[in-house]
């Protein structure tokens, strides 16, 4: 049985093959301006890569915020399944996941048998998503790659205390000319994002162990500053990016 969860985010998209109940393939490209476009390349990468015919494919399951932009999908469902779905199989003990993308930020907390309890949501400002820390790189004129390694070697951490990213961004411009420290910076805006996800978090109350997951899974500075904040450690799977993309897969899975 071959089936295929795609997540299509504001930033990026994502596809996963799943066959017989196990991840064979996983694709991840640039979303783009046209959601729909993205959709059907990734799921034509993944189909090439695993050299399958599409016809081979039993059920296809769309999620994120551009779901509803793949006319092919036999089912949509939302983020907060499919991340929780894709947090459980890529680690079945844990019981909350952080998930951070391009522009939301979601927090949910799952039952003892994986099932959403609660969540909370962030989709009205950009604060505290990816497309704030694209927004700050540019500003800093660093690398996004590079933005989580280099926070690390931060002695004294920036305060940043606007929560508009537009006026986040003035924030940084004066720090830069103030002659304060690229690193420095950097690591105030993490623990300025983390707190925003952590003050959303604790609303829903965040039960340990915790999974992150999105691409902004692979900043590690966020990881730690959000470690920090909670009081636990959070597990990052190798494929955080793709675990709404994996939840899909699964739900499409137990809707045939």
């Amino acid at each position: 049985m071959i089936t295929i969860g795609i997540d299509v985010g504001s930033i990026t998209t994502k596809a996963v093959m799943m066959k017989d109940g196990a991840v064979v393939s996983a694709k991840v490209i640039n979303t783009g301006y046209n959601a729909k476009n993205a959709g059907e390349t990734v799921l034509e990468d993944i189909i090439s890569e695993v050299r399958i015919k599409r016809s081979s494919i039993e059920r296809i399951v769309a999620t994120g915020y551009g779901r509803n932009s793949v006319p092919f999908a036999d089912k949509t469902v939302t983020e907060i399944t499919c991340h929780a779905s894709g947090g459980r199989y890529l680690n079945p003990k844990i019981r909350s996941v952080i998930d951070i993308g391009g522009q939301d930020s979601k927090a949910i907390v799952m039952d003892e048998k994986g099932r959403v309890k609660d969540f909370a949501m962030n989709d009205k400002c950009a604060a505290g998503t990816g497309r704030f820390l694209e927004v700050m790189a540019r500003a800093l004129e660093v690398d996004l790659d590079d933005f989580g390694k280099m926070s690390l070697g931060a002695k004294n951490p920036s305060i940043i205390s606007s929560i508009c990213t537009v006026f986040a961004e003035s924030e940084i411009v004066s720090l830069i000319s103030k002659g304060e420290k690229r690193e420095n910076i950097i690591a105030g805006i993490h623990n300025s994002t983390s707190a925003r996800v952590v003050a959303m978090a604790c609303r829903i109350g965040l039960t340990a162990p915790v999974m992150m997951t999105g691409g902004v899974a692979k900043n590690i500075g966020v990881v730690k500053a959000l470690e920090k904040k909670i009081g636990h450690s959070i597990f990052v799977s190798k494929e955080a990016q793709v675990a709404g993309a994996i939840g899909a897969a699964i739900i499409a899975v137990d809707s045939i």
